[in-house]
């Protein structure tokens, strides 16, 4: 693998409190979704690695280039918040164990584990008071691709878990900046988290180490294998979205097993 660039997604979890968008849909009759979404138009070229270059922190690195989408559409460049590595490690240390004096320590993280301690505690922002909780988050399920791109539309971004095949990982090299299946079906390598912030006919757009890439519909239907809705604050407020178009009272009741359970 190269150096640079650094996998860690666990082997995915199912945890029967987390919603599933299906089922809070389920009976409506739905619009499709728009056929092209792209909410990191405009944004740098380079996110920041987010530490996924030494640790094996993608989980914790997705969550802050969530944000990165979210405060950008929000405010514009200018409002764009990037934190800095030290609060992306204090999120690796909290939701998933790492401790920085026990390299034996960096092994990944579960989504599913990230995305509650997010819900539960939040991720630490150096210029907040508070750490920064998301209102909810909602699992999605990767074959309605209808769904999926619903979730881009609607929050902002997908946030995903999928098994990385080697074709996208070369040796001593960049990752191709599109991913597509190779026909030779090259081992499964690792986990990964990212986030999608956009999508078009083709494929969707794709966040990670930094940077932006696409992975055809072809590639997401073969590797990944998790999907989440996320009900961010900042976004809600300034964009009225919500997954499912739930209030944020009824999203933080579809959260109380979760929250509850604390």
């Amino acid at each position: 693998m190269h150096r640079g660039h650094k996998l860690g997604r666990t082997p995915r979890s199912y945890d029967p409190r987390i919603p599933h968008l299906s089922a809070l849909l389920a009976g409506r009759t739905l619009a499709p979704p728009p056929p092209a979404k792209d909410w990191s138009t405009g944004m740098p070229a380079g996110l920041g690695m987010m530490l996924n270059d030494t640790l094996g922190d993608c989980t914790c690195a997705a969550v802050y280039h969530a944000r990165q989408v979210w405060t950008f559409n929000a405010g514009g460049a200018a409002g764009m918040d990037t934190e800095p590595d030290s609060e992306v490690l204090k999120l690796y240390e909290g939701a998933c164990g790492y401790k920085p004096n026990d390299p034996a320590s960096d092994r990944g993280g579960n989504e599913q584990h990230v995305l509650t301690f997010w819900l539960r505690r939040g991720a630490p922002i150096g210029t907040a008071k508070q750490a920064d909780k998301i209102v909810a988050f909602v699992e999605v399920d990767p074959r309605n691709l209808d769904d999926v791109k619903r979730t881009i539309a609607e929050c902002g971004v997908a946030y995903i878990g999928f098994n990385v095949p080697q074709n996208i990982m070369p040796q001593g090299g960049e990752p191709p900046a599109v991913w597509t299946i190779d026909p030779s079906n090259p081992p499964i390598i690792g986990g990964h988290a990212v986030v999608l912030p956009g999508y078009d006919p083709n494929g969707a757009m794709v966040i990670s180490w930094g940077q932006k890439y696409t992975m055809t519909w072809e590639f997401f239907a073969k590797y990944v294998d998790e999907v989440y809705a996320i009900a961010d604050n900042s976004w809600v407020k300034s964009t009225g979205a919500t997954p499912a178009g739930l209030t944020i009272a009824q999203l933080e009741d579809q959260m109380r097993g979760l929250t509850e359970a604390a």
